[in-house]
């Protein structure tokens, strides 16, 4: 059966500094996703830099609604973080704090939705850290952590101009957005046939 309409998917990361890893990767991640037939928005760095998430606060401002109305939309998310000292950044620990607001929702935080990991890390160990810990999290919203995740070391010089530097780094990359797709358009193509009227045949 045939989509009615292009998957969307949502890409959040970067950090404080425009160019950093964090938002390369991602937005080579939407790029493959948007070649792979989605259509994608990306909220990054300045974008995130939101009010302290408190659960008793109940005004949002512009940035705040962008993202949980994007979010809302969403049929996959890409979330792509540096590792500080072992753990995602506080940033976007805060953004994702948002989805909070979306519990009420019809799909809840990211129930039905796969939602691709990226890290961006100097060793080892904080690749593995921030990923198990941005995986745990992604699980704890409802959410499904693609089987593939995307750990770029920062100091290997990752890119250039912009591009992945090696095909390594490109290919990891293109897989997440591939699972995020693809996971997107099932998901998609599930709720429309359960939405569709059925033929009731008589005896």
């Amino acid at each position: 059966m045939s989509q009615i309409r292009k998957p969307f998917i949502v890409g959040i990361g970067g950090t404080q500094r425009a160019g950093s890893s964090s938002e390369l990767a991602l937005r080579h991640c939407l790029a493959a996703a948007e070649k792979g037939g989605a259509e994608t928005d990306i909220i990054c760095g300045p974008a995130l830099e939101l009010p302290l998430f408190d659960p008793g606060v109940t005004h949002r401002t512009p940035a705040t609604l962008r993202l949980i109305q994007a979010l809302r939309r969403a049929d996959g998310i890409v979330i792509a973080t540096p590792s500080y000292h072992g753990g995602m950044s506080g940033m976007i620990k805060n953004a994702i704090d948002y989805t909070e607001d979306m519990r009420e929702d019809a799909r809840p935080y990211f129930d039905g939705r796969a939602v691709g990991c990226i890290v961006c890390a100097a060793g080892d160990q904080a690749l593995g850290s921030g990923l198990m810990g941005l995986r745990m999290m992604v699980h704890a919203l409802r959410g499904w952590p693609t089987p593939y995740a995307a750990t770029i070391k920062s100091n290997e010089k990752p890119f250039i101009d912009g591009q992945p530097a090696r095909r390594e780094v490109a290919q990891a990359l293109e897989i997440v957005a591939s699972q995020v797709v693809s996971f997107a358009e099932m998901a998609m193509t599930s709720r429309f046939e359960d939405a569709a009227p059925r033929l009731v045949v008589a005896n």
